[in-house]
């Protein structure tokens, strides 16, 4: 994003296309709940995983920004060598019928369900003025929004009809871990993310390659218009976009960048790429924040441009916001 002298600025929790960590919404920390387990009882749960499979080969490629266009603090640089040996990633991020198939096995309850409330973009409520717990200070257009969840994106006075092939947004980190405890599936490391984003073309900016979003036909889901004010439509969505709205790359997946935030199984660094494992590399051993890739429906040339290949961002595990999913991959023989 750009700060008030034309500079550029990190993208952390309170990024104009990220959202603001759980804690500065509701004023105050909240304590992490504990991880569920992945024991004997929580895999006789695992339910079928329905969404079509894109199989990534054995190889490797240079990770980071090729650009130019990284953004201080994020952590994209320096590019460095990745070996991965080959896996199955989910073509599309998990949709709102696929995570009611899960919630309606388990009874599960989300984050934001649990807390009450989710951050939601201010030209997307869509709830009485008592749920609207205000502007987030230095972000105005993001609210806490009581009644917000996956269910009821805009807030108390949505809700999902006709949005089953959309993402499911307002999961956290550890929302989607539970998903995956369930299908007997994963995160993907930041690693694979970029990968398989890329479509087979390394080093190019986007998944289709240089050319930008707009050039030629819109390709992916992302702010058009004057950020946070306006919204033009000119891609045909001011939020959620359907998975499949737009083409596939090279390797199948439907908008890994644009469209929705994905959560990715590694804690965030800035500095992580300084000390890289070569092969399969799996990020930091502890952190406070894990990563997210792929910007959103809020990202913006002019302000937050992380709707690239190898743009970063991160938030608490605990949050929740409306414009954050998930994809899955396989499971590792070795860790299964």
């Amino acid at each position: 994003m750009m700060d008030p002298m034309g500079e550029s600025t990190s993208c952390g929790p309170d990024c104009a296309c990220g959202a603001p960590a759980r804690e500065v919404l509701a004023g105050e920390r909240i304590a992490l709940p504990l991880l569920r387990s992945t024991g004997g009882e929580d895999r006789d749960r695992r339910g079928r995983h329905e969404i079509v499979q894109a199989r990534i080969p054995a190889g490797s490629f240079l990770m980071g920004d090729s650009s130019g266009d990284e953004n201080r603090g994020d952590g994209e640089t320096p590019r460095h060598r990745v070996e991965l040996e080959g896996f199955e990633i989910d073509a599309t991020t998990v949709t709102n019928a696929d995570f009611a198939r899960f919630v309606d096995a388990t009874g599960y309850r989300t984050e934001a369900e649990t807390f009450g409330f989710s951050a939601v973009f201010h030209l997307a409520v869509t709830a009485p003025d008592a749920d609207i717990m205000g502007p987030a200070a230095g972000t105005p257009w993001w609210y806490g929004v009581r009644g917000a969840d996956w269910a009821h994106p805009g807030g108390s006075a949505s809700d999902l009809d006709g949005l089953d092939d959309h993402p499911v947004v307002h999961v956290s980190w550890n929302d989607a871990l539970a998903y995956c405890d369930w299908a007997g599936r994963r995160l993907p490391t930041e690693a694979e993310w970029e990968y398989a984003a890329r479509g087979g073309i390394d080093g190019a900016k986007y998944p289709w390659g240089d050319e930008e979003p707009d050039d030629g036909g819109w390709r992916t889901n992302i702010w058009q218009g004057s950020f946070p004010r306006e919204n033009t439509l000119d891609d045909g969505w001011l939020t959620t976009a359907p998975v499949r709205a737009f083409a596939a790359n090279g390797y199948g997946l439907h908008q890994p960048v644009g469209n929705v935030w994905e959560w990715c199984a590694d804690w965030f660094d800035p500095r992580a790429y300084e000390h890289a494992a070569v092969v399969d590399p799996r990020g930091p051993s502890h952190g406070t924040a894990r990563l997210l890739r792929g910007g959103s429906y809020l990202c913006h040339i002019s302000y937050c441009n992380r709707y690239r290949n190898s743009a970063r961002s991160s938030n608490t595990p605990d949050s929740s916001m409306g414009n954050a999913g998930f994809r899955t991959v396989s499971l590792r023989t070795e860790n299964a």
